[in-house]
């Protein structure tokens, strides 16, 4: 606008000059043409001058928020964590999954509301009956939501804390109306540098070499699964955990297993991985502390008994190609059934006199996954555990074996998006040599963000 009304002044400034040039006005006064040229120069100072304080005010008014694309407006003004120092970032995901699956017994009866009806549990599987019908089910519950908080502080420690929840609790309404369930906590822990605190994974566990399923877990039957509290201390490939306790038990002359949560140590956990373009693998090894303290009641006889019990595992993710890898485990050891396949049997076993037997074990799984193109992906999974039940004091109703095959597709459409389908044979096996079978088809959606 300066500019113009510069301009403007200047031309009018030429336009007089080239009349005063005109033949009529050459003969005016020389001092009339001195004065008319002062005031033209005056008015340029001034014009400058005005031009100088605008540019002054430009300066010192604060910058303009930087323009964003059209129809996008931001996602914060201000701090998500306004108690949190500076350097510190957010990170919300999660993803909503719902599955449809129709399950048949072949040899007994899957019960209403049993978790197994919603999940393969190995445990669960019906044996030595006649075979049901088919039943359907469908749910969201293993939809999930997180949280992370992360700082990192001008010096370069690290410490944040992590929060995940999902909605496999009990059962708040029914399948008549509402189908609600309580949200149930999966992770919560604070970490500083090599320093984790609170329930996560167990350090047991390597959960790089999960195998992609659509059931819940995928290869139960044989695979380390285990989430609780514990401190942890990680430095490179190295880790070591005291994690929280307890020990399953099957009772003197057989039954259900119960559960002694009376010991006095941490269960130890040691890992160590190495990763590259190849893959990964990684070893670890569990020392444990088996406990029972309990006073006679009616029957059933007072025991005290304390029992060590070790095991070890190796695992990773062997990439064979572009377009293929396989995903491996393998546990052996003592009194390890909590840490395998949801508990398949007992960690130990009660003599009549209160003394603990550990019972010992071998699970493992194999997956094979195969990219058929970036949106088409199958894998070929199986899973399997067995026992060495001391059988004179367990009898032979508990679980010798339990294994599983699956096969599935998953279709991914748009990123973060699958479509996938699952179809599992499952077989277990007590030490009487009665077995049972499942077969399960599944269907599942999920979006992850």
């Amino acid at each position: 606008m300066i500019l113009k009304k510069f301009v403007g002044l200047r031309l009018s400034a030429l336009s007089l000059g080239c009349l005063l040039a005109m033949p009529g006005i050459a003969m005016a006064d020389e001092a009339k043409e001195q004065a008319l040229e002062q005031r033209i120069n005056d008015l340029e100072k001034q014009l400058q001058q005005l031009a100088q304080e605008i540019r002054a005010q430009r300066e010192a008014a604060p910058a303009a928020a930087p323009a964003l694309p059209a129809g996008k407006l931001p996602i914060q003004l201000t701090t998500l964590t306004p108690g949190s120092p500076t350097g510190t970032t957010v990170k919300i995901g999660g993803f909503v999954k719902a599955d449809f699956m129709a399950t048949k017994a072949h040899d007994g009866y899957l019960a209403d509301g049993a978790s197994g009806r919603i999940l393969y549990v190995p445990g669960q599987t019906p044996v030595g009956g006649s075979s049901s019908d088919t039943v359907y089910d469908a749910h969201a519950k293993f939809s999930r939501f997180n949280i992370g908080i992360d700082t990192v502080s001008d010096a370069g420690d690290k410490s944040g804390a992590f929060l995940e929840m999902d909605f496999f609790g009990n059962a708040l309404g029914n399948q008549t109306s509402t189908n609600t369930y309580g949200v149930t906590v999966r992770h919560a822990y604070a970490y500083w540098n090599h320093w984790l605190a609170g329930q996560t994974w167990s350090n047991f566990m390597d959960v790089s070499a999960l195998p992609d399923a659509v059931d819940f877990i995928g290869p139960t039957d044989g695979v380390i699964f285990s989430r609780q509290a514990q401190i942890r201390y990680s430095n490179g490939g190295f880790s070591a955990a005291l994690e929280n306790p307890e020990t399953t038990l099957i009772p003197n002359g057989g039954g259900g297993a119960i559960v002694s949560d009376r010991g006095a140590l941490p269960d130890l956990t040691l890992r160590y991985g190495w990763k590259g373009d190849w893959g990964t693998f990684g070893v670890g090894a569990l020392l444990r502390s088996l406990d029972i303290d309990r006073a006679a009641s009616g029957t059933t006889p007072a025991a005290s008994d304390s029992e060590g019990a070790f095991a070890f595992t190796v695992g990773g993710k062997w990439v064979l190609g572009k377009h293929d890898d396989l995903r491996y485990q393998v546990t052996a050891g003592d009194g390890m059934s909590r840490y395998i396949g949801l508990a398949v049997t007992g960690d130990a076993a009660i003599s009549a006199d209160g003394n603990l037997d550990a019972i010992g074990g071998f699970a493992g799984y194999l997956a094979w996954r195969h990219a058929w193109s970036s949106q088409l992906r199958s894998n070929l999974i199986f899973a399997r555990s067995q026992y060495d039940n001391p059988i004179d004091l367990t009898g032979t109703g508990v679980n010798k074996s339990v294994q599983s095959f699956r096969v599935n597709l998953f279709y991914s459409p748009m990123p973060k998006l699958d479509v996938g389908v699952e179809l599992m044979r499952a077989n277990r096996e007590l030490e009487s040599g009665v077995d049972g079978a499942l077969t399960r088809l599944q269907f599942t959606t999920k979006y992850s963000f």
